[in-house]
């Protein structure tokens, strides 16, 4: 029998507890029957540091589909019909060359195919809100806006003001900001809205005792529709860096891509936008949408949206059949570079295939983990003949996929597994070949603002710089 003091027992007492918690949570990761790269990196982080692991697989490693707040809200909202919005002109016939992709989101998640789109292209962040604004105050009916960090600075305080304007002047006024995206805002800002009569709210607030449930799961979405009319969507949030460029570093611009859009896809974006509000229970909304009799361009959208509720990984799946089919060209901007093993070797046999096959992104990243990430990633890609660039006139933050002549993607989603699995995204992919035809010369642009990566001279890399790159990508799928 063994002779232990009480305080020897309370110590058994309490490893015991603590290697239960810890098998337990493994177990919980492997009966998910998630994507085994990521279980095993969930396990490793468990096994290798416990409490560490315990603690960050609790924030940011749970599945949102199997939480009592998903299952309530998702039972209310039904077969998602939550909106009297109807896209009318689901039924146009596509492109030959794009019609398997297009079904494909029909499919998925019902992201109907609109044509006579116009879409318009933003990279600097003047000009956006410059066009912004002015669609803002010529508002008579409503604005939906949502983005993920909606800053209190000189912008976002003359958004703010602008929208209280309009508010008063007796226009229904919609905000939708993530409460991690913005955290660093004060109550007030967003109090202040509310007051002025804007209908401001955070997608998911962070409040205790839920935090651990919900400070994971973001809505990356930036979306903005003006009484049907005009839509915008993009990487773009509403922060003075998209003007005044980086305060870090070496500083430089803040280089982003983002769209204004008119013509029936609007009807898309208005949706995605409903969902989410009904979503955060703020009801059912009905606002009219602009029928336009005349189509204002030739461009074919659908909008395809993404998250940790979605039954598939529609961005990703969208992104993987888009590589797949490419038979010339595939340019890809991403901030993060941390692809799914699917993705990173449809990009590898494209190259191999013959397809030109360009990456680009940030040389100096406003997060240095992911930058070790994603610089893990490109010895692969050099090896397969993707041709790799790193941005350096600034911090590149466009999410833009270009495939051969007619088929882009523009929108919020990053190239890596946060975007692809935790976040709520949303990305226009567009049938145009003058809009491909525009976002090729925007990327040959940046290609004079980058260095191209040498094999030889990126393996001659510092030995530490490379083992730092290694051991950081052991934990990318839980980045």
């Amino acid at each position: 029998m063994l002779n232990l003091s009480l305080l020897e027992w309370l110590y058994v007492g309490i490893l015991l507890a603590y290697l239960c918690t810890v098998f337990s949570i493994i177990w919980v990761v492997i009966s998910e029957n998630r994507n085994p790269v990521r279980s095993l990196a969930w396990i490793t982080v468990l096994l290798m540091v416990p409490i560490f692991g315990v603690v960050l697989y609790t924030f940011f490693g749970r599945s949102l589909k199997s939480t009592i707040m998903l299952k309530q809200r998702l039972r209310r909202l039904g077969a998602q019909e939550i909106s009297a919005i109807e896209v009318k002109n689901a039924n146009v016939e596509p492109l030959a060359s794009t019609q398997q992709i297009i079904h494909l989101a029909e499919n998925m998640c019902r992201a109907y195919y609109s044509k006579g789109n116009k879409v318009e292209i933003f990279t600097d962040g003047a000009k956006k809100f410059d066009v912004l604004k002015r669609d803002l105050l010529a508002a008579t009916k409503y604005i939906n806006m949502q983005y993920y960090i909606f800053e209190d600075d000189e912008i976002g305080r003359e958004i703010k003001s602008i929208l209280i304007d309009k508010a008063k002047q007796g226009v229904k006024v919609r905000v939708i900001y993530d409460d991690v995206g913005s955290f660093k805002v004060e109550r007030r800002f967003f109090t202040e809205m509310r007051r002025g009569g804007v209908l401001a709210f955070p997608f998911m607030r962070i409040t205790f005792p839920q935090f651990a449930q919900r400070v994971n799961w973001r809505n990356h979405r930036k979306i903005l529709i003006i009484d049907g009319k005009y839509g915008y969507i993009g990487g773009m949030n509403v922060a003075d860096r998209y003007i005044k460029g980086c305060s870090w570093g070496d500083e430089g611009i803040w280089r982003d891509t983002h769209l204004r859009i008119t013509g029936p896809a609007i009807e898309s974006l208005q949706r995605s936008f409903a969902f989410d509000w009904n979503f955060m229970n703020k009801g059912i909304l009905n606002d009219p949408i602009e029928l336009f009799h005349d189509m204002p361009g030739d461009a074919g959208v659908q909008l395809v949206t993404s998250g940790p509720t979605s039954e598939w990984n529609n961005i990703a799946l969208m992104m993987l059949h888009a590589i797949g089919s490419a038979k010339s060209c595939i340019y890809l901007q991403t901030p993060y570079f941390l692809p799914t093993e699917a993705l990173l070797k449809a990009l590898q046999t494209a190259a191999l295939s013959g397809v030109d096959v360009r990456l680009m992104m940030p040389r100096q990243s406003d997060s240095a983990i992911l930058r070790h990430a994603s610089y893990s990633y490109v010895t692969e890609c050099l090896k397969a003949g993707i041709k790799v660039y790193l941005y350096t006139a600034g911090m590149l933050h466009s999410k833009v996929l270009i495939i051969d002549d007619e088929l882009s993607s523009v929108g919020s989603t990053n190239f890596d597994f946060r975007s692809f699995e935790h976040n709520y995204e949303a990305n226009a992919f567009i049938y145009s070949t003058a809009t491909n035809a525009q976002l090729k010369e925007i990327f040959y642009a940046d290609i004079q603002h980058s260095l191209q990566c040498d094999i030889s001279q990126w393996l001659a890399r510092p030995t530490a710089q490379r083992m730092c790159d290694s051991v950081v990508r052991l934990f990318s799928p839980i980045l």
